[in-house]
């Protein structure tokens, strides 16, 4: 920190505009002096005047002087309103946002402070010689915004880097499961196919089955009505049997197809039944994965 408690190049700048504002006001000075010079040598060329002659030289001195002043004080104005805009017309380029305290432009400690930074600064210029480089132009602000910059790049590219993980992982994941969605699927074909084999042997028994489920029937109803317990159960096995009944022939009636359903209690069926239920679990199982 230099002795205005900015950076050095910061400070480099601020002595420029120092010189620069002390040669404004040195030409000021000198056109004030000029106008003082100038009622001298047209004016002053008698040895006495009257108070009304005075009076009017002092008037026109003070118009002059004050629009010398005047227009000084104003483009001074002006000249700090530019040097402002370009300070922030940096800074926005990296999306920051300056603030200024008004208040301590009348702050008379700080006033004095740069007083005496503008005195040893102008003793020690006088010093140099007077062939000294001349002071480059107000730079961007490069140093904070490109740390700035740096570190969002740095933190998009570990963003990138955890994000490209992710999409590698999440296209594993993918992969298996389209693997295991095809093997579901031959599965489940597979199992579609045995189904209908089934199926279509059991087209072959209905005649047969016909035949039987009379008997079934009559051997069903009979248990039905000694035993209250075991007769939901029956009924619930006689709705099943019609609806595999249905699946195999759909112009069974629904005599036919209770018929077909007691039919079912044999050994014979119970062994099929058996396999088709522990196909059908697979199935669903199958599904289940499938699903998930």
């Amino acid at each position: 920190q230099a002795e205005l408690g900015v950076n050095e190049h910061h400070q480099n700048e601020v002595v420029s505009y120092m010189r620069f504002a002390r040669f404004k006001r040195g030409m000021c000075l000198k056109t004030v002096d000029s106008c003082f010079q100038d009622l001298k040598d047209s004016r002053l060329v008698e040895e006495t005047f009257t108070v009304d002659e005075v009076m009017d030289m002092l008037d026109g001195l003070q118009s002059v002087v004050h629009s010398e002043v005047e227009s000084e004080l104003i483009n001074t104005t002006y000249t700090n309103v530019l040097l402002l805009r370009q300070l922030f017309s940096q800074a926005e380029k990296w999306y920051l946002k300056l603030q200024t305290d008004v208040s301590d432009l009348e702050n008379r400690e700080l006033l004095d402070q740069v007083a005496e930074f503008e005195k040893s600064e102008y003793t020690s210029s006088n010093k140099k010689s007077t062939a000294d480089p001349i002071k480059p132009k107000l730079a961007p602000l490069n140093e904070g915004g490109s740390e700035l910059l740096n570190k969002t790049v740095a933190y998009l590219q570990e963003e990138n880097e955890k994000l490209k993980t992710r999409l590698r992982t999440i296209e594993t994941q993918a992969t298996a499961a389209l693997d295991e969605k095809s093997k579901l699927e031959k599965s489940l074909r597979d199992l579609q196919m045995i189904q209908g084999d089934q199926k279509n042997n059991a087209n072959q028994d209905i005649t047969e089955l016909e035949n039987k489920v009379a008997a079934l029937k009559s051997q069903f109803e009979k248990t039905l009505n000694d035993s209250t317990a075991n007769q939901k159960f029956l009924e619930e096995d006689l709705v099943t049997t019609k609806h595999n009944l249905l699946k195999v022939q759909d112009q069974l009636s629904t005599a036919e197809k209770e018929l077909e359903k007691k039919f079912q209690q044999t050994a014979a069926y119970r062994n099929m039944k058996e396999i088709l239920t522990k196909k059908n679990e697979q199935i669903k199982d199958l599904r289940r994965r499938l699903s998930k």
